[in-house]
């Protein structure tokens, strides 16, 4: 089956009349992907590829750029001015009822939300619904090869070593005296992904005490703070294998710099830990019912072990992302706080489990690991869990 029929088979199960995927200027990354346009290729001008339910696709493109995609299948309409776009794209839509584009009503899903309202606009104006394709995009954008998985694991694996790494030197530092900075932790961790042949976007995260319950802080080279003995420590790091196939990994770590956690601590670490394994259960009982757990669904899951432990106000973001070749991929989320992603989690994709607790003016803990769901009903997560503080 070729991907045009993977998609008119989900067009049919959902009772759509077509999709109309949109490109101007890389706006539509989703539709990029699935269509498989070339890098090198300029996209300056609008252009349209409409998959119906049933029949032959067609494209709508400029005259300029009439041959952008060639390498797709179906009849080729060229326009020079727009009056000439809108009766081609009047002709392909007149008659019909519901039309799936990248966009999501009220920007429920905003990864989703790459149409501009007045391309909405202008195909309402033909006599159609337009529908999102959420519900069905992600099987073609986030499942991964086989290769992909190993790529991935190879990369977890790099960011398991690496936090072991930096600990150590952080410890041996502090008892020999020495100076060391969240900037130095940070540009150590870069060296070894460069080391290992990996890239990252952004930089990593080392926050200590007070800087931990930011839970976006980073540090800079002029804007950080030494670690002392005693200090708490967030790690949080990520990264990919140097290749175009390359898809990320993504864990945060804890530490304190002494013996022992402090008791509030502690407790802390054990409620977030409990909530992080409580969501990862629940996914994999769902998944060996043969159901499908929805993103919102896991986050709800998640938040409430923290709200019933009395620190429901300090997790203040969602509980994942989706992992792609972007660290934050356009899949399904997990989270019902910061909206509410009714998408499920589907097998050969991947995602962070990373609840928080944030004190301001204290320290914030969080644990994060990734999962992937294989298609079998194996749920994996493709990091060891973190059980307890890193400690000296």
């Amino acid at each position: 089956m070729t991907k045009i029929q993977a998609a008119q088979k989900k067009l049919q199960e959902l009772k759509f009349d077509g999709w109309l995927l949109y490109e101007f200027h890389g706006v539509n990354s989703l539709a990029i992907q699935f269509l498989e346009i070339p890098t090198e290729l300029l996209m300056t001008r609008r252009c349209f590829y409409w998959i119906p339910v049933q029949g032959d696709p067609l494209k709508i493109v400029h005259q300029i750029e009439a041959h952008n995609l060639d390498h797709l299948p179906g009849e080729k309409k060229t326009y020079s001015n727009w009056r000439d776009l809108h009766q081609h794209l009047k002709t392909v839509l007149t008659g019909k009822g519901k039309v799936a584009m990248e966009y999501s009503p009220m920007q429920a899903i905003p990864t989703v939300s790459k149409v501009d309202a007045g391309l909405v606009d202008l195909i309402r104006s033909f006599g159609v619904q337009v529908v999102s394709s959420a519900p069905f995009l992600q099987e073609f954008t986030c499942v991964w090869t086989p290769h992909q998985y190993k790529l991935h694991k190879e990369a977890a694996e790099i960011l398991d070593n690496t936090v072991h790494i930096v600990w150590n030197h952080l410890k041996t530092s502090l008892e020999q005296g020495k100076t060391i900075t969240e900037h130095d932790i940070q540009q150590m961790i870069l060296g070894k992904f460069r080391d290992h042949g990996c890239v990252t976007e952004g930089e990593p995260i080392c926050g200590v005490n007070a800087h931990a319950a930011d839970p976006h802080y980073i540090p800079t080279e002029k804007n950080h703070a030494p670690i002392q003995k005693g200090d708490l420590v967030l790690i949080d790091l990520w990264c990919k294998k140097d290749l175009p196939e390359g898809v990320f990994a993504d864990i945060t770590r804890m530490g304190v710099a002494a013996s022992k956690p402090t008791s509030k601590q502690q407790e802390i670490f054990t409620i977030v830990r409990r909530a992080q394994q409580t969501g990862t259960d629940w996914i994999a009982s769902e998944h060996r019912q043969g159901k499908l757990a929805l993103g919102a669904e896991v986050d709800h899951r998640v938040r409430r072990v923290i709200e019933e432990s009395g620190y429901g106000s300090y997790f203040t973001h969602r509980t994942g992302h989706n992992i792609n070749k972007e660290n934050h991929g356009p899949g399904a989320n997990i989270d019902g706080l910061e909206t509410e992603d009714d998408r499920p989690l589907i097998p050969n994709t991947c995602f962070s489990i990373e609840p928080g607790i944030y004190l301001p003016g204290e320290f914030g803990v969080r644990l994060e690991y990734d999962v992937f769901m294989h298609e079998g009903g194996e749920i994996e997560v493709t990091v060891p869990p973190q059980d307890e503080y890193l400690t000296f």
